[in-house]
């Protein structure tokens, strides 16, 4: 009886939330000298080759920020305003006692054909499938999407913690990947450029890969309460998610470019890993309506809260529904 009063209340607050949006005000102009502390590396890059950044009607302070963990602290030291991640974070602030919000949703068109992460699996490991995952080390990050992504393959497979040995490790770059190479684990999360780098040096030896055949895709943009209350702030974020969906379709039709410009000449790929990440990429998907987000983002909350003890609330109260249809009305001309 518990499990259906939970339901129609979280339902209730989906309407609420709903109606909520449909009184809002119309959208107020950005206050000249307001500035923004943004830390989205990719979309400023992308806005600059574009040139769309000379168009902001703000002032903004970049910041190169990315990541949960980075972005949370730059948070509580009130250097940032807004920054961009998956879904972990914002559930992870919730937690620690930090208000955020999230302003815009961005996914994967056809997820399970592109997917973020596949599940490095390392030599001699005898993982043949994710029902092999019993009984073995798994790199786990808590309060980063890599790690809430292995919780849903451990329920995919019918397992929970208590069958496998997460091992704590930063996702940072090819901390997995060498975890795995060096037999420290048997199994990790790997963005796909990585997994493709480690297929190619470690095949030989046994290394492979396996498909979760779940969505790992969700990406947002969310700020701390404190600056959304900033009716100059509010406005200034308003745009800036216009110019974020924007530029997303930018890139998709640029993609030789993009695979040029920004993962070789900036991030350091080779020609072929950066084809190959723009191509594993796919469209965006950006929704004109938030439920489905929401929905999906409460299982993820009630799954991490059953694993690790938290206490489950509310996904609602993590989106600003004032910002729901801007993005998706950037690009549809709506």
């Amino acid at each position: 009886m518990r499990y259906h009063v939970m339901c129609l209340t979280r339902a209730a607050v989906l309407v609420i939330s709903t109606l909520l949006v449909a009184g809002a005000t119309a959208a107020e102009p950005v206050p000249p000298g307001t500035t923004l502390a943004i830390g989205d590396p990719r979309i400023e890059f992308a806005l600059r080759l574009s040139g769309e950044i000379k168009k902001l009607p703000f002032k903004v302070n970049w910041a190169n920020i990315s990541g949960g963990p980075n972005t949370l602290q730059a948070f509580r030291a009130k250097v940032l305003d807004l920054g961009n991640v998956a879904d972990i974070p914002p559930i992870h602030a919730h937690w620690t006692g930090l208000p955020v919000k999230i302003v815009a949703v961005r996914f994967r068109q056809d997820p399970t054909n592109h997917p973020i992460y596949q599940l490095g699996i390392a030599p001699g490991a005898g993982i043949n499938s994710l029902a092999d995952l019993r009984g073995k080390r798994i790199a786990y990050s808590p309060g980063q999407a890599q790690g809430a992504l292995v919780l849903r393959i451990l329920k995919k497979a019918g397992l929970s913690q208590k069958d496998v040995r997460l091992i704590e490790l930063p996702s940072t770059t090819n901390v997995y990947a060498n975890a795995l190479q060096s037999r420290l684990v048997d199994a990790a999360p790997l963005g796909v450029v990585f997994a493709k780098r480690y297929l190619a040096g470690f095949a030989k030896d046994g290394a492979k890969v396996l498909s979760h055949g779940l969505r790992d895709d969700p990406d947002y943009l969310y700020a701390p309460v404190a600056v959304l209350s900033d009716p100059a702030k509010a406005a200034a974020i308003r745009e800036y998610v216009k110019f974020w969906a924007r530029a997303t379709r930018w890139i998709e039709a640029h993609p030789d470019l993009w695979a040029d410009a920004y993962y070789v000449k900036d991030q350091g790929l080779n020609a072929a890993d950066a084809r190959y990440t723009v191509q594993s990429s796919g469209i965006a998907d950006i929704p004109a309506d938030w439920n489905g987000a929401i929905e999906r983002q409460q299982q993820t909350i009630d799954l991490i809260a059953k694993e690790t003890g938290q206490k489950s609330f509310g996904a609602a109260d993590l989106f600003d529904r004032r910002f729901e249809r801007v993005a998706f009305e950037a690009i549809s001309g709506k």
